[in-house]
């Protein structure tokens, strides 16, 4: 766009301006001018806000129904771009599923609502990878790297402890090499959807205001299954019709002990360690939410723990979820302070910081095109379309607030897990046709996704899910049209 005088107003008109804001027509932006000003031009029209200016889209409506309900005008929202593959969430299937797609030669746009890539490995401040040792691919790509990089504690644990700052840095190597466009500080808001089952855009809210994103496959790592949901697909919350789901916790990292006065309480020294802690604190007169509190040491004289659960809270439910930081951080700080009353080793124990983002378990699981079965994580499901085998168990942290569990969990604990396969059909959603899933929103059921949820798992679904999306359009298909062996036999994929 063109400098003039009307775009480019001195000090006073700019204060003015801004005072003053926007107004939106139906269709179009009409920029205000300062106050007691002529009403704009046409040549004042513009499809897209210049953001450098701080031009904003603003919203037209009115209360009605006793100001219960908002009925927003009509408006036009710009498309802020257009690729190849469009990626929900940059946690830690996002990543891959970026990855798959872009170094597959599809231009990737990959949508993120915190600061930094890495979800809760980075913004929840995971600290461990649980899941990701047996597997190849990206996955081992990035804790190969994490153990190069990082302390002495992340080359013995083979990068599966590691520090999130590291991981936010490689993270962001690793996606602008492979030429991913990103885009931080963005939530998906919505989707629209034509009458073949196949989405058109999604819609985002930002600092830029409300923007389309448009793409020809688009692959939901939300976590929550934001966007299938958006779109219309079916989806499962919790255990049964209360949606009575897993816990959230608050993650934090802390400083001011030395590692050889706590060696017993360390994780990583003895799955022991987790009892003593608790034993510790409980005859300390600290009553942590979470009965089996988690101490890493992760470098230095830093360390991470984990020792909340907050209960009832819906993942969906963005007021809840704010109650449960709350509540969860006040509770960090509350047992730091208990254990420094105690003196030496913990007397000049301090929080360094909390995450930004309560770390979620369970969300919606979308229905997709195979659903995983508790069932078939006890005879060791193999499938024809395997993206990956995992071993890991029945993974339920306690869903009541008593510490207790549904009967059928002890009866799956019972029966174990064998290793079992991750289908792609699962990735695959049901509804909507080009759209797949990757991360614990897969289709699967409570107890299946106890298992399959976990980060090192994430990884590698999101590369399948990438590389099948980019493969898709190359062959001219529909994802759901393809079958793994399609997708392993393209050059693309034997080259990664």
């Amino acid at each position: 766009m063109k400098e003039n005088s009307q775009r480019n107003p001195g000090r006073r008109a700019f204060v003015q301006t801004s005072a003053f804001g926007a107004v939106l027509g139906a269709k179009s932006l009409i920029l205000g001018g300062a106050w007691g000003a002529e009403p704009a031009t046409s040549s004042d029209v513009l499809i897209k806000p210049d953001l450098r200016k701080g031009e904003v889209l603003r919203t037209q409506g009115k209360l009605v129904e006793q100001q219960s309900v908002l009925r927003e005008a009509e408006r036009s929202i710009p498309v802020a771009g257009k690729s190849d593959v469009l990626v929900c969430g940059a946690g830690p299937a996002g990543i891959g599923a970026a990855l798959a797609a872009a170094r597959a030669g599809a231009s990737v746009q990959l949508i993120e609502v915190a600061g930094c890539l890495g979800g809760v490995w980075t913004a929840g401040l995971l600290t461990k990878i649980i899941g990701g040792g047996n597997k190849s691919g990206i996955m081992e790509e990035v804790l190969t790297a994490l153990s190069k990089r990082g302390s002495s504690v992340a080359k013995s644990t083979a990068g599966e402890v590691y520090d999130p700052e590291i991981l936010k840095l490689l993270l962001e190597e690793l996606c602008v090499e492979a030429g991913v466009r990103i885009q931080l500080h963005t939530r998906l808001v919505g989707t629209v959807t034509d009458d073949q089952k196949r989405i058109v855009a999604v819609i985002t809210e930002s600092k830029s205001g409300r923007q389309a994103w448009v793409a020809n496959r688009y692959v939901d790592c939300s976590g929550d299954g934001d966007l299938a949901a958006q779109a219309g697909c079916k989806f499962e919350v919790g255990y049964d019709r209360n949606c009575e789901c897993q816990p959230m916790s608050m993650m934090a990292l802390l400083t001011g002990i030395n590692t050889s006065e706590v060696s017993e309480y360390i994780r990583e020294n003895g799955a022991e360690a987790k009892t003593r802690l608790y034993k510790l604190m409980q005859e300390s007169g600290i009553n942590p939410s979470y009965r089996a509190p988690t101490l890493r040491h992760l470098h230095s004289g830093i360390y991470s723990l984990m020792t909340n659960h907050e209960y009832g809270v819906s993942a969906t439910d963005a007021g809840a979820i704010t109650e449960a930081t709350i509540r969860s951080r006040k509770e960090v700080h509350d047992i730091v302070q208990g254990l420094r009353k105690l003196g030496k080793p913990w007397q000049d124990l301090a929080v360094v910081a909390t995450a930004e983002q309560i770390g979620v378990r369970e969300g919606r699981r979308i229905r997709g095109r195979y659903y995983i079965t508790g069932n078939d994580l006890v005879s060791g499901l193999r499938h024809e379309c395997a993206v990956c085998r995992t071993d890991f168990g029945f993974d339920v942290h306690n869903v009541f607030p008593d510490g207790s569990n549904p009967e059928d969990v002890k009866r799956y604990r019972a029966a174990g897990v064998k290793s079992y396969d991750i289908p792609l059909p699962a990735l695959m959603a049901a509804d909507v046709d080009g759209l797949m899933m990757a991360g614990r929103c897969i289709s699967g059921d409570f107890f299946a996704h106890s298992s399959y949820r976990v980060t090192g798992n994430a990884v590698p679904m999101g590369e399948a899910a990438g590389l099948t999306s980019a493969v898709s359009l190359e062959k001219g298909v529909m994802p759901h049209e393809l079958k793994w062996a399609d997708v392993l036999s393209t050059s693309h994929a034997k080259k990664s």
